[in-house]
């Protein structure tokens, strides 16, 4: 019974959004690349928190946003602040780092 009273989660995606282009040419062009699959997860626990849902971990989205903002920032991920439950992300072009500035 209680399954039935409990809101059932939809996401819409807009695939003329502009984001949602940027990731599916990177998706085609690297079927196996770190960043996007962290883009792409990353749009999906946004979502849900703003949808007023709750994440089943909450550290592991923490972690990927700080990820997400080192790659921005252009910070080494050598800095050791032990991120040890996320993969590293595999270096990038130079454009893919002006490309994270796009989806800012």
């Amino acid at each position: 019974m209680a399954g039935y009273m409990s809101s059932k989660k939809t996401m819409e995606i807009n695939p003329e959004n502009a984001i949602m282009e940027e990731l599916r040419k990177r998706a085609d062009a690297d079927k196996n690349d770190k960043s996007v699959k962290d883009l792409v997860m990353l749009l999906f626990e946004t979502s849900l928190l703003t949808s007023g849902f709750s994440l089943d971990d909450p550290n592991t989205f923490g972690n990927r946003i700080h990820r997400m903002l080192k790659l921005g920032l252009s910070i080494d991920e050598d800095g050791g602040d032990g991120d040890i439950d996320m993969p590293a992300l595999e270096e990038g072009d130079a454009d893919a780092e002006s490309k994270m500035e796009e989806v800012d």
